[in-house]
C-alpha cells in the first residue's frame, strides 16, 4: 500500500476526553463533512473539511447524541452504542451498532482465579443492538441530523429497527449464524462492523462469524411502519426471511467496513479474532445488482490493496471515498492509532490511499 498523504482529524476537548479520537470505528465522507463514530460512546461526530475537493484537515467538530433523536434500548442513554458502521444515502444518515457480546479482559493487575473469572464473564449491552436512520437537512450550509424532515410533501422522522424485529431475534433460527449469537464478537461470534445503503437496500458486513474462510454480508430492505413513523420494519424476501445472506471469500478475514462505489461495494477486511492483521480492501463487483443470495469469489471479488497495520495498534476500522471521477482515493481511519498518528496539537492522522483503476 502506498499512502498518498495523511489527513488530520481534529476533535474537541470532550471527544478527546472520551478517547473517541483513539477508538474510531466508523466513517463516511459526505461532501464537505466527515461523519465519524467511536465505539465507546452513543454519539455520531461531524467534522468539516478545510477543502472538500482536496481535504488536508477535518475539524470544527460537532457531536450528535443518538438519544436526542431516538429512544435507545438501554436503560442508560449514554451507555456506549458501539457504533461500527455509518451509511449515507438520499436524505438519511444510517448508523448500526455491533450487536455483539463482549468478554471481560484480563488486565495487567489480574492473575490467578481472578483473571480466569474475568475471562469467563460474558455480557451484552442493549444500546449495541441498534439500526438507526436519521433525517439529514442542510443547516447553515452543512448536512445536519434533524428529528424530522419533509421530502416531496411527506414527513420523515428519525427511525430505528424496533427490538421486536431486532437482528439478534431474527437470527435465532438461522442455520449458519444462530450458533454464534452467544459467543462474544472477538471470539468469532456475531459482530456487525460495516453498513452500506443504496436506495432500499441496506448491507451489513459481519466481522464474525467467519465460517471455513467465508465472511457474511446481510442484506435488508427496511421500511417505515406507516402506523409508527419512528419504527423501521423489514420487508421479506422470496424465501419468507427478512434478510438475505451473501458469503464472500475474503481469504479467512471478516468485514471491518463497507463502502459503496457505484454498483460495487468496497470491503475493508481484517481478522475476526483479536489479531493485528492482515488487513485488505476488496471490491465486490456488482454488489448492488445482486438479485439472489450470492457466493462472491473469483472475478466477482478482487483484492484491491493491502493496508498496513501495527503490532498491538493501528487497526484499520473505517473507510470512505474522497476521490472524484476516476481519481479513486480512500480515506482510512484507525482504532488504537500508533503514537506517530497523534499530533502534538491533539489531532489524529488518517491515511489517504489510491485504489486501483480498471486499467491498472
Amino acid at each position: 500500500m502506498t499512502v498518498e498523504r495523511t489527513v488530520r482529524l481534529r476533535f474537541g476537548d470532550s471527544s478527546r476526553a472520551a478517547a473517541t479520537h483513539t477508538n474510531l470505528s466508523a466513517v463516511r465522507v459526505d461532501g464537505p463533512v466527515l461523519w465519524i463514530a467511536g465505539d465507546e460512546t452513543a454519539t455520531v461526530e461531524r467534522l468539516v473539511a478545510d477543502d472538500p475537493d482536496h481535504p488536508t484537515e477535518y475539524g470544527d467538530e460537532r457531536t450528535f447524541r443518538l438519544a436526542d433523536f431516538i429512544n435507545l434500548p438501554g436503560a442508560d442513554v449514554d451507555e456506549e452504542a458501539d457504533v461500527e458502521g455509518l451509511g449515507r444515502n438520499g436524505h438519511f444518515l444510517w448508523a448500526v451498532g455491533s450487536h455483539s457480546l463482549r468478554r471481560k479482559r484480563i488486565k495487567s493487575q489480574h492473575d490467578g482465579d481472578r483473571a480466569l473469572r474475568r475471562l469467563g464473564k460474558v455480557e451484552g449491552q442493549d444500546n449495541r443492538q441498534i439500526l438507526v436512520r436519521l433525517p439529514i437537512a442542510e443547516v447553515d450550509g452543512l448536512p445536519t441530523p434533524v428529528p424530522e424532515i419533509e421530502v416531496d410533501g411527506q414527513r420523515h422522522r428519525a427511525a430505528q429497527l424496533d427490538v421486536r424485529d431486532g437482528l439478534r431475534t431474527l437470527l435465532r433460527r438461522d442455520e449458519h449464524l444462530a450458533p454464534f449469537l452467544a459467543i462474544p464478537g472477538k471470539d468469532n461470534g456475531l459482530d456487525i462492523e460495516g453498513i452500506a445503503v443504496n436506495d432500499e437496500r441496506v448491507y451489513l458486513g459481519l466481522r464474525g462469524p467467519v465460517l471455513r474462510g467465508w465472511a457474511f454480508v446481510l442484506e435488508l430492505r427496511p421500511y417505515v411502519d406507516p402506523d409508527e413513523p419512528g419504527r423501521l420494519r423489514l420487508r421479506e424476501f422470496a424465501d419468507g426471511r427478512a434478510y438475505r445472506k451473501h458469503v464472500l471469500r475474503l481469504d479467512g478475514l471478516g468485514v471491518r467496513d463497507l463502502c459503496p462505489d457505484g454498483d460495487d461495494l468496497l470491503v475493508l477486511a481484517g481478522p475476526t479474532m483479536d489479531l493485528d492483521g492482515p488487513v485488505r480492501i476488496y471490491r465486490w463487483h456488482g454488489a448492488y445488482r445482486a438479485e439472489m443470495p450470492a457466493v462472491v469469489r473469483d472475478t466477482d471479488l478482487t483484492r484491491e490493496l493491502e493496508i498496513t497495520y501495527g503490532e498491538g495498534d493501528d487497526h484499520a476500522e473505517g473507510m470512505g471515498l474522497i476521490g472524484r471521477g476516476d481519481d479513486k482515493l480512500a480515506l482510512v481511519v484507525f482504532d488504537s492509532p500508533a503514537a506517530v498518528r497523534l499530533t502534538d496539537d491533539g489531532a489524529v492522522l488518517a491515511d489517504v490511499v489510491r485504489l486501483p483503476t480498471a486499467d491498472s
